[in-house]
């Protein structure tokens, strides 16, 4: 019996001591989150960015790496982005790639605000001076207020990581853009590397600079999980482009009008109110000016007034200029890459200025144009006498005459038998 013990309890003992080496061997994990290529920073894309973190760390991931490619966007998305690196309880690591990606204007933001900073080579770095919605430079005094904020941020996200302290405020105010050998050389970032695994075996053993996030990195040979944005993401970026919700805007607008004058018809109704409200969930995303849209709602008031009532094109004129200038102005506060086009902006205006001219042009012609009235046919066709001078015939009210000279009586049937002006000839 205590044999039999003896070997149970050595049986144990050795499969455990199997198993642990096993699972000591287990790999680390990673999650690599795609934002690119030239990814816009904006509340879609901030969604994505932020809940790929979240599942990074809910899912036990021994870091996320953020393979970043983008051209900037809004700072109001930029800093929720940030701050979500910063509390993050597992090593965020931001890789600028591939070769020829870049991290510009708020990408600058989400790479400093990294544990590990690296790129690859033949990437850029910088390039990060607030401009105004229209994309143009700020005034004096504004100016001075939003670089002096943008470039102590800045600086203070290199300074928690150990970086370069002294390159942040340059690209702020200058505009600094550096290459990958030149960001190392200048400790920008923290390393070069040519492909993600790469990467991960030359971060191995690798200690964070961040006091209050300090990590020892063990990413050798790691599993990598790779992630991207999907369909609803990239659908949703698409839909937020300014120039599309300004189309979505009139054309919601214009099928939504057709299906009131012209009921029944369904189709323009149904695709117009898609189309609105596509428009209003971008309106809902990017800042909107609601001057904007009074004078766009106001110019489409003015063309359909001028429809109906006789001003020579004063009221159609009107209309596009308030168009117009509505259109401009619907993103003003937005920043630069989320304002209407203006070449749009002039092509929709002088197109549809055109066919409103044709239009009404047709409709006064119409409306000078006298009465033609084909006599032959009603010649022939039965009627029914309404009055003692009036008969109903092929759905119209005629004056008429019996042909032996008679009196009409009120319900009888008639025939015509010919038309003289506007008086027919029955019996």
């Amino acid at each position: 019996m205590k044999g039999r013990l003896l070997r149970g309890f050595f049986l144990a003992v050795t499969v455990l001591a199997l198993a642990g080496p096993a699972q000591a061997a287990s790999p680390p994990r990673v999650l690599a989150i795609r934002f690119g290529p030239d990814l816009e920073i904006n509340p879609v894309t901030q969604d994505y960015f932020t809940h790929q973190l979240d599942r990074a760390a809910k899912d036990g991931y021994d870091a996320a790496v953020v393979e970043l490619d983008t051209p900037g966007g809004l700072s109001s998305s930029m800093k929720k982005m940030y701050q979500a690196e910063l509390r993050s309880k597992i090593p965020v690591i931001v890789y600028v790639s591939p070769e020829g990606a870049r991290a510009a204007s708020a990408g600058v933001w989400i790479s400093q605000a990294a544990d590990v900073l690296a790129m690859a080579p033949t990437t850029n770095i910088g390039s990060s001076t607030p401009i105004s919605g229209s994309g143009q430079n700020l005034g004096s005094d504004l100016r001075r207020k939003v670089v002096n904020d943008a470039a102590a941020s800045l600086t203070a996200l290199a300074q928690t990581h150990h970086r370069n302290t002294t390159w942040p405020a340059l690209a702020v105010r200058k505009a600094s853009n550096l290459t990958a050998e030149q960001a190392l050389k200048m400790h920008v970032i923290d390393v070069i590397a040519p492909s993600l695994p790469a990467l991960l075996k030359k971060l191995d053993g690798y200690r964070t600079k961040d006091a209050l996030r300090p990590f020892t990195l063990h990413l050798a040979g790691a599993r990598i999980d790779h992630v991207s944005p999907g369909f609803l993401t990239r659908l949703l970026n698409t839909i937020i482009d300014p120039n599309l919700i300004s189309l979505l805007f009139l054309a919601g607008i214009a099928g939504i009008g057709f299906e009131i004058f012209h009921p029944g018809i369904v189709l323009p109704g149904a695709l117009g109110a898609v189309s609105l409200l596509t428009a209003l969930f971008g309106f809902s995303v990017l800042p909107v000016s609601w001057a904007g849209i009074m004078l766009i709602l106001l110019g489409i008031f003015l063309l359909v007034v001028d429809a109906h009532v006789v001003t020579h094109g004063a009221l159609t004129l009107s209309g596009l200029t308030s168009l117009a200038v509505g259109m401009l102005l619907l993103f003003h506060n937005a920043p630069a890459p989320y304002h209407t086009s203006l070449p749009l902006v002039l092509s929709i205006t002088v197109s549809l200025g055109l066919f409103w001219a044709f239009a009404i042009t047709k409709a006064v012609q119409v409306r000078r144009r006298p009465v033609q009235v084909k006599e032959s046919r009603v010649v022939g066709e039965e009627g029914v006498v309404r009055t003692p001078r009036q008969v109903f015939v092929a759905g119209e009210l005629w004056r008429a005459h019996r042909a032996d000279g008679g009196d009409l009586v009120p319900g009888e049937h008639v025939r015509v038998e010919d038309v003289d002006g506007l008086e027919l000839t029955v019996r």
